[in-house]
């Protein structure tokens, strides 16, 4: 089973995201409060756990947010689904966008690791329903 394991958002874009109890996702718009909303094909970024683990096996002391990343997921394979792709998150409704995407800044992961996984293992998505997501929220592929 597939769930989310945090939530996060920024009020600046270029920051790793803090931890929220839940956000609130708004249609053609995204996370409400978030630096990255607005509208157009990136509204929400996810990152599954999994990713995150894996810099952590380098060495790096990184958690939920640190890359940028608006829904750390667990359980799902995210860089397989392809575009045009469903999520069912709670009441929302999310479909997958972009995977990956173009690193034009090393960010300061890539500084100390020589590597990151948000620009080959980050996906995005656009808001088709509207809702609130928290941790522990089940995702469900449609």
């Amino acid at each position: 089973m597939a769930t989310v394991v945090a939530t996060c958002i920024s009020k600046n874009k270029g920051e790793r995201k803090t931890p929220v109890s839940q956000v609130e996702l708004r249609v053609n718009h995204g996370i409400v409060g978030d630096a990255h909303a607005g509208d157009w094909h990136r509204q929400v970024s996810l990152l599954a756990q999994e990713s995150i683990n894996k810099m952590r096996d380098m060495g790096l002391d990184v958690t939920t947010g640190d890359f940028a990343e608006n829904l750390t997921t667990e359980g799902i394979n995210l860089v397989e689904l392809p575009i045009g792709s469903q999520l069912k998150i709670g009441d929302c409704l999310l479909e997958v966008t972009q995977i990956g995407k173009e690193c034009h800044t090393r960010c300061a992961i890539y500084h100390q690791a020589g590597d990151c996984v948000m620009p080959k293992e980050g996906i995005f998505a656009k808001v088709l329903q509207a809702g609130t997501i928290s941790a522990g929220a089940i995702i469900e592929q449609m």
